[in-house]
């Protein structure tokens, strides 16, 4: 497939907006005069060869406060932008590059001279070279890496933010408008990176786009895959705990189904994602989830559903392997035992620690100062803030002592009023030692790595396959809710063979067994119970919240263990058989 370079020396006049406003001759730059000049020059390069009326270009340049005369020194303007772009034009002929019309002043620029155009020039060669290679070399990675060049020659015409000091509502529209191109521009040049098998490379480059464009999941998804793909899967896991907590912490949703599916094929250590394919067609193609292991006897999932009430007969197809965890030492005892599962007889339910960030040593230093510092004024302040960041109820009694601490030393400073020594200035002083000194022990141990010396702990192989099967779970319930109710899922305190890896319903688990999650009150699961009741079954987990049943924090927390299995559709009166009419019922006789 050939591809023509776009030349590089271009027209001889030159327009640049990928930056600081900017005009070129015979590669020289052009005085464009005062900053007004050039915001009005702006205003007609982000429409090129159109008609810009002259109201709107003051309503741009000036925003809420035009000039009087408005029309008069846009006309100044243009006349000394004419001056500038067509030196050898004189005072009375008519402008050819900045023609008046009767629907205002356009700026007819030459083919190739305005930078953004070529951008965009240059983005679309490099997608349909992307969009039409034809494999005959390397499965297409030849295709990709010229693609990525050119599109790496696109990116560095950028010489900054768009439109560079240029400031008002219509400047920033443009602006943001120009930088979804570049940002798109990127997303497509790490994709073709990842199709010539550039991962190694592109993770350093994926790092900063991240942090760069913190809202676009194409980034994230992007280094995910890069990670995996260099063997560096517990980083691949880590960056979408991150995605989720940012998109959860920020706007209380989840990361989109993309994300989600990679992370669910990195869980299973999907032989495809390490094979380099273009990044577009994963994400038009939804990703296909393993069916689980059967222990038992059991229809596949992804049969089509029977009949309620006919028995599931057991599939005679072998289960794909590819992608599966092996169930061996899980499954040796039946689920519905309560040494396979602690439903009913514990009533608890596996939720995943709160994990433990590392604080810098100036930090720990500080926060461990701070109880001497103030004399123990701030020890219980800072307890208490551990102690609900980590939901601890020993550090919050801890807090407590150190409050009543406090409260003592000052009750007793304030009673002494004489300078003879009394038998409570001992325990007094002795409360002040313990505020100060033992806060600032506290301080330094909450604050301390949580694993000094050594390296993180290595993933638990069995939280690892739990999560698999609730998310091949979840999939089940979201594409065969009938099987999944035949199934049981969500339903641990029901005897069943199928391990969907300690999920909750909302819709059917009964009210006890609400009350035993974490952070689920008696009076939040009658809640639950009672809502789906009057108002009918949940759609989602997140109705919980939406319905004012349960905090959005305590929702978060349990969204791993929570489910929304649709429940069956009730038959109609006229599909319904016609059954024994009941016999009719005697009123009580009254008093």
């Amino acid at each position: 497939m050939e591809v023509v370079a776009l030349p590089d020396e271009g027209p001889p006049l030159r327009f640049e907006i990928l930056g600081r406003t900017a005009a070129w001759r015979d590669g020289q730059e052009l005085d464009l005069g005062p900053g007004k000049q050039r915001a009005v020059l702006a205003v007609l390069l982000l429409a090129p060869g159109r008609p810009v009326p002259t109201a709107s270009i003051v309503r741009a340049v000036w925003g809420d406060e035009p000039p009087d005369n408005g029309a008069n020194v846009v006309q100044k303007y243009v006349a000394g932008l004419r001056r500038v772009l067509e030196p050898d034009r004189s005072p009375r002929a008519p402008g050819r590059l900045l023609a008046l019309t009767g629907a205002g002043y356009a700026l007819h620029v030459p083919p190739g001279g305005l930078d953004a155009e070529v951008f965009q020039d240059r983005v679309k060669a490099a997608r349909s070279l992307r969009d039409g290679r034809d494999g005959r070399d390397a499965g297409g990675r030849g295709d990709a890496a010229r693609a990525e060049a050119m599109l790496r020659e696109a990116l560095a015409m950028w010489r900054g933010p768009a439109l560079a000091g240029l400031n008002g509502p219509y400047f920033e529209a443009a602006r943001d408008r120009l930088e979804e191109t570049r940002a798109a521009a990127l997303e497509a040049c790490a994709e073709a990176g990842l199709e010539a098998d550039g991962h190694a490379r592109l993770v350093p480059e994926l790092l900063r786009l991240v942090a760069e464009f913190p809202l676009r999941e194409g980034f994230r998804y992007l280094l995910m895959l890069a990670l995996y793909r260099c063997g560096r899967q517990a980083e691949a896991l880590a960056a979408y705990r991150d995605a989720r907590d940012f998109f959860a912490a920020e706007f209380g949703v989840e990361p989109g189904e993309r994300l989600q599916n990679l992370h669910l094929g990195i869980l299973r250590s999907d032989h495809s994602l390490a094979r380099p394919s273009p990044a577009a067609e994963q994400s038009a193609r939804p990703e296909p989830v393993a069916p689980v292991a059967p222990v038992a006897p059991v229809a596949s999932p992804f049969a089509p559903p029977d009949p309620p009430l006919a028995p599931l007969p057991p599939d005679p197809r072998p289960a794909p392997t590819v992608g599966v965890i092996p169930l061996g030492p899980v499954a040796a005892a039946p689920l519905h035992t309560p040494a396979a599962y602690p439903f009913p007889a514990q009533h608890a339910v596996w939720a995943p620690p709160p994990p433990v960030r590392r604080v810098p040593w100036p930090m720990r230093a500080v926060l461990a100062a701070l109880p001497v510092l103030s004399f123990g004024l701030l020890t219980p302040a800072l307890v208490v803030y551990y102690a609900a960041r980590r939901r601890s109820r020993p550090l919050a009694l801890m807090a407590a002592s150190y409050l009543l601490l406090s409260a003592f030393f000052f009750i007793g400073m304030m009673s002494t009023t004489s300078v003879e020594p009394s038998p409570w200035d001992g325990p007094v002083f002795l409360s002040l030692l313990i505020t100060m000194l033992g806060g600032a022990v506290h301080m330094a141990i909450l604050t301390a790595d949580p694993y000094p010396g050594a390296a993180p702990p290595a993933l638990d192989v069995r939280l690892i396959e739990r999560r698999v099967r609730r998310e091949q779970a979840r999939s089940l319930a979201a594409h065969h809710p009938s099987i999944a109710r035949r199934l049981g899922i969500g339903r641990p305190d029901l005897p069943r063979t199928f391990d969907d890896g300690g999920l909750v319903d909302v819709n059917s688990a009964p009210e006890h067994l609400l009350a035993a999650l974490p952070g689920v009150e008696p009076h939040h699961a009658k809640l639950i119970v009672l809502a789906r009741a009057a108002h009918g079954p949940l759609a989602s987990v997140d109705d919980l919240a939406t319905r004012s049943i349960l905090p959005y924090q305590a929702v978060h927390a349990l969204r791993d263990t929570l489910i929304a299995v649709p429940p069956a559709p009730a038959p109609d009166a006229a599909d319904a058989e016609p059954g024994p009419t009941p016999p009719p019922v005697e009123s009580a006789p009254g008093p």
